[in-house]
């Protein structure tokens, strides 16, 4: 009987402490590095041991020293200034009562999103090996054997840090794709496992490409894979991750490109594993898609689905949780499912959602559900 594994998406909650030295950080504010070097390296054991401790087979540093999944690059890359266009998703803009309700509650992060106006060049990797040198002191003191690392997409990078002076997006996707390629081939020569996160083949659809017909949507996304895959042309397939989402946020979600749209375009990923929402209310149906196009998934694919939702307080109930499982595991076997969540519990830092306890609480029930469906497969 083969154990069914646990994972997540890769972010979550950062404390109090954390958030103020990021904010000093991108605000300009003097802060002293050697205490902000040293609350990270706390902090990020302090995530692994609760990860361990819920039950997760396959750890994150929460992304904890990062500002946000995408827009850190701004911190390690140079040639971006001023400011990117704000875009709302469209289906908030279909609601404009709630999107203000959004805003006057705090409920849209507020983060630097500057435009690339030069060329992009690495300032060094220094604060990518302190973030990797954390996670595996961390697994070490925890007893963690296997770790990924997040790590931005190209494609990501071009919807949140827009672009102002390459000729055209592929320019631009080139451009990223060949800067980040170092970044992505450090964490994996480091033991860890690579997470490309890639909310761009999906959310873009609705904020940056809203005005795009779907057909014309993929073509766009499309694009952004080829990119990605030139990132990891040296970089081993049965390490790396990929993290498709449609946004981290409670909203209506009705303008979402569905699943089967953008299916063949996540299958096409450079990527072992991939990851996906399947259980908020928008997105828990389309397991149907995996069913109806099981021929169409590589052999060597491993599936992440999302079996807790990131947006929501309630802790779901193991049994929920093993038959969200078992509904993939009937598809292509339990060799070949993992469990994982819809998106991250830490997006942004001092945002999000879930409660910091309760989304361990969530992690927990990931385990014993997967737990159940082992004892049943």
């Amino acid at each position: 009987m083969s154990k069914t594994l646990t994972t997540h998406v890769g972010s979550l909650p950062r404390s109090q402490e954390v958030v103020d030295f990021i904010f000093a950080r991108e605000r300009e504010e003097p802060f002293e590095q050697t205490a902000f070097d040293a609350c990270m390296t706390q902090s990020v054991s302090a995530t692994v041991g609760k990860q361990v401790a819920a039950g997760i087979d396959i750890v994150s540093d929460g992304e904890t020293s990062k500002i946000s999944y995408a827009t850190y690059v701004k911190d390690r890359y140079s040639g971006f200034s001023g400011d990117s266009p704000r875009n709302a998703p469209a289906d908030l803009k279909m609601f404009p009562g709630f999107l203000q309700r959004l805003a006057d509650d705090g409920g849209t992060p507020q983060y630097a999103r500057p435009m690339c106006t030069g060329d992009i060049r690495s300032k060094g990797q220094d604060e990518l090996l302190k973030d990797i040198n954390n996670l595996k002191a961390a697994m070490a003191d925890h007893g963690a054997q296997r770790g990924f690392m997040n790590a931005a997409s190209p494609g990501v990078i071009s919807l949140f840090l827009q672009n102002d002076y390459y000729p055209n997006r592929e320019a631009y996707l080139a451009a990223l794709a060949d800067v980040m390629k170092a970044e992505y081939e450090t964490i994996i020569g480091s033991g860890l496992d690579l997470q490309l996160d890639c909310p761009d083949l999906a959310l873009s659809r609705h904020m940056l490409f809203a005005d795009l017909s779907d057909e014309a949507f993929v073509e766009v996304a499309n694009l952004h894979v080829e990119a990605l895959n030139h990132a990891l042309e040296n970089v081993p397939q049965d390490r790396v991750r990929v993290h498709i989402c449609w946004g981290n946020y409670e909203g209506p979600h009705c303008c979402d490109i569905s699943m089967d749209k953008v299916f063949s375009t996540l299958m096409s990923t450079k990527s072992r594993y991939v990851l996906f929402e399947t259980s908020n209310p928008r997105h828990a149906h389309e397991w149907s898609v995996f069913q109806a196009r099981k021929s169409e998934i590589p052999d060597d694919k491993i599936l992440i689905p999302g079996v807790v939702d990131t947006t929501t307080n309630f802790v779901e109930h193991p049994e929920l949780v093993a038959q969200r499982i078992e509904k993939f595991t009937n598809i292509v076997g339990a060799e070949r499912v993992i469990a994982g969540s819809d998106c991250g519990f830490g997006t942004f830092a001092g945002f999000g959602a879930v409660d910091p306890d309760i989304a361990f609480a969530k992690l927990a029930s990931l385990a014993d559900g997967a737990k159940i469906a082992t004892e049943r497969a």
